[in-house]
């Protein structure tokens, strides 16, 4: 169905938004300065690191949170309030349990007044279309989680939306289930049997973005930004096996995985968005983000790469063997590459050699290399630890480090940092925590005083 992409279906013009933070200590920007658009006859991918704001820049567009600054255009009209051009699907199916696969499909219908007996040739019709026909009268608790998005995706189809809006629609269902969900959604799209004009689709999932759509957007995070947007241009159906599938999945993972990298023109023909200047960075510890990757699963993927010959890997092909997602891996390499264990280069990690002692060696000695890394490369982690120095029995109450880190990041990011903070603290063997008690101790192992030497 991609064609004509010269009308616009959706746009979105310098939208910024803001929430604020605990106890008014000011505000926590999740999107600035956003510009995109959906065109009519196309499928559109946002692309981007945990906390580029994908979902949130998402529900901004189907008028289910304002923004805080700025205009989203739909239809040629600037939108205010829930966007009735668009229909969504979420991860979560979103199914009322007390109703029948038929009532939950009609809901939409229902809400914007549509007569019962339209309802019910409607609901049939959109059932039928995503094979469910037999199933009108099963509950929500007699299905798979495959048929609950089916008809997650019949009540969006139902409505007949200028614009289908699916947020990360398959990642909650198993391998198999999704990969045969995502070939028949886009089956439908290129038989011309799709029943919206457009799609827009934020996914975690690389390859799934260049099997599905035309264009790629692709988001910096922190604040969320635009980076830039990478055409597909494969004839359709997208074929996986061709070399330039696999040019394109490699070069959106080396682009993801170097938020520093411009996306540039030269491997793929990608529209160049030049980069916003940066806000000055606080010097607090606690405004550095650790990646949230804990320590054993650092330790787990530096062992998968030494395995590798001479300990360097395609970071697609390490993708693709331990089947995990791109939001679940690169904070893992961030981390890795944080302590000094990895070097990332266009798509691709190589251990360092204290990266290789680390995965080889001992566990006790792994835990004083760990030590020495996260003394040397992660200040929130020095000032927890100097803080604890400074009381005199070297104990304090969590809720000190979570108002020191709420002053920078939202309650539930503030808790991750926490808890990022605590399982790197307890590996290294700087300072234990209490749960019961929500108080930090320092650890009875004191840290090595000079830095560990690599074996030559």
């Amino acid at each position: 169905m991609a064609g004509d992409t010269t009308q616009i279906a959706i746009a979105v013009e310098q939208v910024s938004k803001t929430f604020p933070l605990p106890d008014s200590k000011g505000e926590f920007t999740v999107l600035r300065h956003v510009d995109l658009t959906v065109g009519i006859g196309e499928v559109v991918a946002l692309l981007g690191r945990s906390g580029s704001g994908k979902s949130t820049l998402l529900r901004i567009m189907a008028g289910l949170i304002p923004p805080t600054e700025g205009r989203v255009i739909s239809s040629g009209k600037p939108l205010r309030g829930a966007n009735q051009d668009v229909a969504m699907v979420f991860q979560s199916f979103a199914l009322l349990p007390w109703l029948t696969v038929q009532e939950n499909v009609e809901l939409g219908l229902e809400a914007r007044g549509v007569p019962p007996k339209e309802r019910r040739e409607r609901a049939l019709k959109a059932i039928d279309l995503v094979g469910l026909d037999g199933f009108e009268s099963a509950y929500p608790k007699e299905l798979s989680g495959g048929m609950r998005q089916r008809v997650g995706f019949a009540r969006a189809f139902v409505v007949q939306p200028k614009v289908l809006f699916m947020d990360e629609p398959f990642s909650a269902l198993d391998v198999l289930t999704a990969e045969n969900l995502r070939g028949e959604i886009d089956d439908l799209w290129n038989a011309g049997n799709f029943p919206s004009k457009s799609i827009l689709i934020v996914t975690h999932n690389i390859e799934e973005a260049v099997l599905l759509c035309d264009r790629i957007i692709i988001l910096g995070a922190n604040p969320g930004h635009i980076r830039g947007e990478v055409k597909i241009n494969l004839p359709r159906p997208h074929d996986r096996t061709s070399d330039r599938f696999k040019t394109l999945v490699d070069y959106i993972y080396a682009v993801m995985t170097d938020p520093t990298a411009a996306v540039t023109s030269q491997a793929v023909e990608a529209v160049v968005i030049p980069p916003e200047p940066e806000a000055p960075k606080s010097k607090s510890p606690f405004a550095r983000p650790l990646p949230h990757a804990r320590a054993g699963g650092i330790s787990g993927l530096l062992e998968l790469i030494v395995e590798q010959s001479e300990g360097r890997v395609d970071i697609p092909l390490l993708a693709e063997r331990i089947q995990i997602t791109v939001d679940d891996l690169l904070p893992i390499l961030d981390a890795a590459e944080l302590l000094g264990f990895v070097e990332v280069d266009r798509g691709d990690v190589t251990l360092t050699e204290i990266g290789k002692d680390f995965a080889t060696t001992t566990i006790l000695r792994s835990k004083d290399l760990f030590r020495q890394q996260v003394l040397a490369h992660a200040p929130m982690l020095v000032s927890i630890l100097e803080i604890l120095k400074e009381k005199r029995i070297g104990s304090m109450r969590a809720d000190f480090f979570m108002g020191l880190l709420e002053e920078y990041y939202p309650r539930n990011e503030a808790e991750r940092q926490f808890a990022t903070a605590v399982d790197w603290g307890r590996y290294a063997e700087l300072f234990e925590y209490d749960s019961r008690e929500e108080r930090l101790y320092l650890s009875r192992v004191e840290p090595t005083p000079e830095p560990l030497t690599t074996p030559a």
